[in-house]
């Protein structure tokens, strides 16, 4: 294979996959920029070597490339309680590590309407969010600066949302108060919540994960 060819798959892998995970590592994704590139141009890199040599270890580097980034993806779930995140995350870093696949082979068309079509995948999810369709689930902490009965904090995040208390933190010397919550709900329902905390006397901080 020549190398003009060879750089022009990378160069074409390197630069679609950057962009790709860019947008991740702007969302706050757990698996962004760096993890994009690296899969993509290594399903890139073994898939040029496969077309190099005979078809049956061709077909078996392309099927190990395919199977290892399945496991790669499950390392991205999040177990939580019971609740698993991360199930889209997971599912771009396999297609992710396909599109590289495809480039590397080098049909050119079909790589790039994988690549299209993971673009519009994600647009539209971005919008539902925005509209606040569908059910979205965040962890929040909410830290207080004395130590109060939890039934004011619920009764202020109870609204349209379902929630899950997975830990607490009491601190008696300083007299404060750390609550983690599971919240399922719409997001302009959990986005609302800060804002109601920021009048209560006993609210410190609070974070969204």
């Amino acid at each position: 294979m020549e190398t003009l060819t060879i750089a022009t798959r990378f160069l074409i892998v390197f630069v679609l996959s950057s962009l790709f995970g860019l947008e991740r590592q702007r969302a706050h994704k757990p698996v962004s920029f760096g993890t994009f590139i690296f899969v993509s141009l290594g399903s890139c890199a073994l898939t040029l070597i496969a077309t190099s040599i005979d078809i049956n270890n061709r077909i078996v580097i392309i099927g190990s490339i395919v199977t290892g980034i399945g496991f790669l993806g499950a390392g991205a779930l999040i177990r939580n309680n019971d609740k698993i995140f991360g199930f889209t995350t997971a599912a771009s870093i396999w297609i992710m590590a396909i599109f590289g696949l495809i480039i590397g082979i080098g049909e050119y068309l079909t790589g790039i309407l994988v690549y299209a079509a993971m673009w519009i995948i994600v647009i539209i999810d971005k919008r539902l969010e925005e509209k606040g369709i569908g059910t979205y689930e965040r962890k929040i902490t909410i830290n207080t600066n004395k130590i109060i009965n939890e039934k004011e904090i619920v009764s202020i995040i109870n609204g349209d949302t379902r929630k899950k208390l997975i830990n607490i933190n009491v601190d008696k010397k300083l007299n404060k108060l750390s609550l983690t919550y599971l919240i399922a709900g719409k997001k302009e329902d959990i986005n609302s919540i800060p804002q109601k905390l920021f009048d209560k006397p006993w609210f410190e901080s609070f974070k969204v994960e």
